[in-house]
């Protein structure tokens, strides 16, 4: 555990968080379950932000129901799980309120996974990358399957670690991961509203970039700027727009760029070179190679065809 000056605190084993918590030594040195009870969870320690070199998956009893960019609307009370990633900066100002402590962390070790095909399907799982907001909140049947998971591997690191521990706790969890994969879109679902106005903020958001000639002058919005404006992790909103569109948000970008080329094709005498850079291309050579990728005509070919 250690922390350079103005930097996140660092912990890289296992052993250093137990000592943070004040913990026992943990029982395996890369995969570790942090159990509270019922009447105890554990305590948020130690205080600002840290980054820690292995998966973390926590599971609170409370999550502070208000989704932050602003909708009013309210999930299911009966708590949820937050995940991170190796290496990947957790609390400061992305974190929940003191008091929301959890009442289960596992934390695992990417070695812990090594010669398994988890170790590669993992990576795949995008609410590894969510901000603290974007937690799963789970109904009461929800929460009772995930517990239940936790308790497995409870039992299993308490009570036996032997030839065959490893595969049975791996098993568990793939299956919590798969549950979560199904709730998350679950989620979507139930939020659908609040996505769709979400939706339609974001094509305000387009629309006025290219009105105000923002890609001329900055370049094609990315990713990362879009989640930005609406205070959103870029998995999350890539993720919200696929379960509403079929599209994540680069592709959702290229569809916008496309209609605004076809617009400014057909209705301006521009040339091909002017309209790529209007739409913010370096190159005119990427945009014609987008435009023909989409519509299966170069930017010349539809003016002709429109025309």
């Amino acid at each position: 555990m250690k922390r350079e000056e103005n930097s996140p605190l660092k912990f890289d084993s296992l052993s250093d968080v137990h000592r943070a918590f004040g913990l026992p030594k943990p029982l395996h040195p890369l995969i570790s379950l942090i159990a509270g009870t019922d009447n105890q969870v554990i305590p948020r320690r130690p205080s600002g932000s840290h980054v820690l070199s292995f998966y973390k998956i926590s599971y609170r009893p409370k999550l502070s129901p208000r989704i932050k960019y602003g909708q009013d609307y309210y999930d299911f009370d009966e708590g949820g799980l937050l995940f991170a990633s190796p290496n990947q900066v957790i609390g400061g100002n992305n974190e929940y309120h003191e008091g929301e402590c959890a009442l289960y962390t596992l934390l695992i070790h990417p070695d812990f996974l090594w010669n398994y095909p988890l170790a590669k399907k993992i990576k795949q799982y995008g609410f590894f990358s969510y901000s603290a907001n974007e937690a799963l909140h789970l109904s009461d049947k929800e929460k009772t399957t995930i517990i239940s998971l936790f308790k497995i591997i409870e039992e299993e690191l308490n009570s036996r670690i032997d030839d065959f521990s490893q595969d049975v706790i791996i098993a568990q969890i793939e299956l919590l991961l798969n549950y979560a994969n199904r709730f998350y879109k679950r989620q979507f679902i139930t939020r659908k509203a609040v996505s769709s106005d979400l939706l339609q903020k974001l094509e305000e958001i387009l629309d006025g970039y290219f009105a105000n000639d923002g890609a001329s002058g900055q370049g094609i919005p990315t990713v990362q700027y879009l989640s930005e404006k609406l205070n959103m992790s870029p998995g999350y909103l890539s993720d919200m727009l696929r379960s509403l569109t079929g599209q994540n948000t680069q592709q959702h970008i290229h569809h916008k760029l496309i209609e605004k080329a076809k617009e400014k094709l057909s209705t301006t005498s521009l040339s091909v070179s002017e309209v790529a850079y209007e739409l913010g291309f370096e190159h005119p050579q990427s945009f014609s190679k987008l435009f023909k990728t989409k519509t299966n005509l170069s930017p010349l070919e539809f003016r002709r065809s429109f025309n």
